[in-house]
């Protein structure tokens, strides 16, 4: 069975959908997503209306980002406490909260943290940061000790997890299998490209490969309708679209 794992979309359409297009080629039987799926993109009220679609017409399973959960209730705590760290991500989190309904965030309210799954004896666990925390980091290049600290407790065979925007994957002294599945709507990379995950997993034996997959996507249309949303900061989230040479705008 070939199941499809997408992380971090951030109301980008275009990259989106480009991606949708692939799991069908690859011949994906299920979807896991794993959160972020509408701040500070081109697109966040569409996002969440194909989102809300693929839970009824897919076999397609979601859990809360962390983004996800500060826009179903907008705080100007929160608020506050973004612009200190990046003022356009608060910028973005504000104009977001402005432009979604009390519909659209109580969906975003009501996604679970976690998910457990398991199909055909490979036990799966699916977070957004870590097990630990939804924004808590894992980056690629980190020491093996500090992952297995982060999944310590865990019995999953495989941990899917997002955030970073940065693919990568470990496998554990505790033959726990960790994959960081990257960015759909807005990967940190050199080359603007969507990326996501293909596990394919044996029925029989239960043995499983896991694969990152990138897609070419038309980043310009993205570009052209996060500008045209025009809030502050706008233009640096088009340009991180193109050029992504650090994780938040600058």
């Amino acid at each position: 069975m070939k199941i499809a794992v997408i992380s971090d979309i951030h109301g980008n359409m275009d990259a989106l959908n480009k991606v949708l297009d692939r799991i069908k080629e690859k011949g994906c039987e299920k979807i896991f997503c794993l959160g972020d799926i509408a701040m500070a993109g081109p697109e966040p009220k569409e996002t969440i209306a194909k989102i809300k679609e693929l839970l009824t017409t897919e076999d397609f399973h979601i859990i809360q980002g962390n983004t996800d959960k500060m826009l179903s209730v907008f705080s100007f705590d929160t608020y506050n406490s973004v612009c200190e760290t990046n003022i356009v991500m608060g910028a973005a989190y504000l104009a977001d909260s402005q432009l979604l309904n009390s519909e659209e965030k109580k969906f975003l309210a009501d996604l679970p943290e976690i998910k457990r799954i398991e199909i055909y004896g490979v036990r799966i666990l699916l977070v957004h940061g870590s097990p630990r925390k939804n924004n808590e980091n894992i980056y690629p290049d980190m020491k093996i000790e500090e992952v297995e600290e982060m999944i310590k407790g865990t019995d999953a065979d495989v941990i899917f997890c997002g955030h970073t925007h940065m693919p990568c994957g470990y496998q554990t002294n505790t033959n726990q299998t960790v994959v960081n599945v990257g960015s759909v709507g807005r990967p940190f990379a050199k080359t603007p490209e969507a990326c996501f995950v293909i596990m394919d997993i044996d029925e029989e034996t239960s043995s499983f490969e896991i694969e990152h997959e990138l897609a070419a996507y038309d980043v310009e249309s993205a570009c052209s309708k996060i500008r045209a949303r025009n809030f502050e900061g706008a233009e640096k989230l088009a340009q991180m679209l193109l050029h992504a040479t650090s994780r938040y705008p600058e």
